[in-house]
């Protein structure tokens, strides 16, 4: 093919551009010089013939065809062998199958996995536990042969961004209780990831420091004021949150129509009531918190 340019240069690359080659891989012939006329100006532009070398053209469609054959193999293998992650969002289709629960599952992400459904409730379950339950197994799942674990994220519908910005807003409230009573306030059982949340959250604080005691899976987070009350009693702030909010004025203590119980949950008869004990807090179990995923996470 002809090419023109003010130079044999400028036709040149015209040519080579044109047809995606490089000069290596072409036959260049110059037809004619550029003819410049009075005081400089092209009279006449440079005219070159460039074409693909034919060795060149048959290479280029070999390495086509190796290209298109490796690309068929690579299809192929993750077809045979899928990733960790497409795993576990197969486990999880057939799950929801068994379960009774109408849900989409899509792949959010390398190791997040994304759920929704009509009714999340279903999906999520109480503070989450039916939610953890399936990640805990899809975890397992997606880690099969791999040498080196992999923490795999399922949520629904943005559920875990809700909830950490909840646990964030209680941290913050329970933090400036603390610092008022000059009481340790003990919050219910959480699992790692949430302790971590509370932990995160007031890591900086300059009223306060965060322990957590107790055994999984009841291991539960306790906000400890600088300046605490060796005397005073641990407010059990999870006794309250939820029923009030704000677990009464005097540390979840008070005596009122409906019951007139304590924060350690007896009424006036001295019957205990349903506040939240020590043995009450042995028998909660929560989906999540001791196995799979949690047993890669530091303890908190």
């Amino acid at each position: 093919m002809e090419f023109t340019g003010k130079t044999v240069e400028e036709a040149k690359e015209k040519g080579l551009t044109e047809l995606g080659i490089s000069e290596q891989d072409a036959e260049i012939t110059v037809i004619s010089e550029a003819v410049k006329g009075l005081f400089g100006k092209i009279k006449k532009e440079a005219v070159v013939d460039v074409k693909k070398k034919e060795k060149a053209a048959k290479e280029k469609k070999v390495e086509t065809i190796t290209e298109t054959k490796q690309l068929k193999e690579e299809k192929k293998k993750n077809a045979e062998n899928p990733s960790g992650t497409e795993s576990a969002a197969k486990f999880i289709e057939n799950l929801l199958n068994i379960m009774g629960i109408s849900a989409k599952v899509e792949i959010a992400g390398e190791n997040k996995i994304s759920l929704s459904a009509e009714d999340i409730s279903s999906v999520i379950g109480y503070r989450g536990e039916v939610l953890d339950a399936i990640q805990v197994l899809s975890g397992a799942v997606a880690n099969i042969g791999n040498k080196e674990y992999k923490k795999l994220v399922v949520d629904c519908e943005n559920y875990r961004d809700r909830r950490e910005e909840t646990l964030i807003a209680l941290a913050h409230k329970l933090e400036s209780k603390a610092t008022e009573m000059r009481r340790k306030v003990i919050l219910e059982p959480m699992s790692p990831f949430e302790r971590r949340i509370i932990h995160t959250a007031l890591a900086e604080s300059e009223t306060v420091k965060t322990e957590s005691e107790g055994k999984e899976p009841t291991r539960y987070v306790v906000i400890i004021p600088n300046d605490l009350d060796e005397d005073a009693k641990p407010y059990n702030a999870g006794a309250h949150h939820g029923r009030n909010g704000n677990g009464g004025k005097f540390g979840g203590r008070r005596n009122d129509r409906r019951g007139g119980r304590d924060f350690k949950g007896r009424g006036r008869g001295g019957q205990r009531g349903s506040g939240f004990t020590e043995e009450k807090r042995k028998s909660t179990l929560s989906f999540g918190t001791y196995l799979g995923n949690s047993l890669k996470d530091k303890e908190q």
